[in-house]
């Protein structure tokens, strides 16, 4: 039996949307300690999967995407199939990366379970994931914070190439996030975020409308100010530039999603911003999970921030301050 455990991820933003510029989307974000998708795997002779009783890895469409990707890894692999059981999941299409955790979880388990190389980050494309930002499967792979290159624009344009016909943004830039961070999650009761088709036709608008001055800003913000707060250990002037970064991502958003950040995520974000112990707040992803950039003294005081938000937003949801991942995913027998 192997198990494979691996972080959510947070996602700040691209670097570009813009047709104009040479590359295409360029991710930012980083890998979390929690909550964790755990996904155990043993050989057998077809695919088989079982979920745990009572727990959110029982959900039927999560059950079915883990039968998927198993079928999927199952083939690359070449070998017959596997007994798997879904034991923790994440919380599906809330801005944490589910289904690239998922099917990274599952293809690692199987992997190993019958002694082969999980090479991810070239089976990834074939699995769906990794088409538009390589967060995900970098943080998998090394945890951190993240920036990823991107893809050449020519190869994208406005429509992602087929499952399997695009390579996993190369990592750009990694750092290791000081051990003293924390990073606050506020998930609102809200509708999932933005997945599947409804997704590929949000970013197709998105793209086809992006304004190419907003990448130049963003570029400068990321150069100038997200690469040397983390390579400095500047929780407050991180947590401001990705803030920023979210808010200028928005704007290419806005007629997709309703505003700069989708309801009731305006509304969280605002009332994190007024409290001195979230030195930045945001919209993970599509939603609706917001994030707040903290520290370690501040914890009390951000989740406490957490909480009001919700109840000035006028909606019931959950608060949880984490850690980074201070590495990938593990996988052990």
């Amino acid at each position: 039996m192997t198990r494979a455990s691996a972080g959510a991820r947070l996602h700040f933003g691209f670097c570009n949307l813009s047709l104009s510029h040479e590359r295409l989307y360029g991710a930012l974000g980083l890998g979390l300690a929690e909550p964790r998708v755990v996904v155990d795997a043993e050989p057998a002779e077809r695919v088989t999967v079982e979920t745990a009783d009572g727990d959110a890895a029982a959900d039927p469409a999560t059950r079915d995407d883990v039968r998927e990707y198993a079928r999927v890894a199952a083939d690359l692999l070449g070998v017959p199939g596997a007994r798997v059981a879904l034991r923790e999941s994440l919380p599906r299409h809330a801005g944490l990366g589910s289904g690239t955790q998922l099917a990274a979880a599952t293809l690692a388990a199987i992997a190993t379970a019958h002694g082969r190389e999980v090479e991810l980050r070239e089976r990834a494309p074939a699995l769906g994931r990794g088409g538009r930002s390589g967060v995900g499967v970098a943080t998998f792979e090394a945890g951190g914070f993240v920036l990823d290159a991107g893809h050449p624009t020519a190869r994208f344009t406005t429509d992602r190439p087929a499952d399997g016909e695009w390579t996993v943004p190369p990592v750009a830039a990694r750092h290791a996030v000081p051990d003293d961070w924390r990073f606050l999650l506020v998930r609102p009761d809200a509708d999932p975020g933005r997945n599947g088709d409804a997704e590929d036709d949000a970013m197709r608008t998105a793209v086809e409308r992006a304004e190419p001055g907003l990448a130049d800003r963003i570029g400068g913000i990321v150069t100038r100010r997200v690469l040397p707060a983390i390579a400095t250990g500047n929780a407050e002037r991180f947590g401001a530039a990705v803030a920023e970064i979210g808010r200028l991502n928005g704007a290419w958003y806005a007629d997709e999603q309703g505003g700069v950040y989708r309801p009731p995520v305006g509304d969280v974000v605002a009332s994190l911003s007024a409290s001195a112990a979230v030195f930045g707040a945001g919209q993970s992803s599509w939603g609706p999970t917001v994030y707040g950039v903290t520290d370690n003294d501040d914890v009390d005081a951000a989740a406490a921030a957490g909480e009001r938000a919700l109840a000035e937003a006028g909606v019931a949801g959950s608060v949880a301050v984490v850690r980074a991942a201070g590495g990938g995913a593990r996988v052990t027998e």
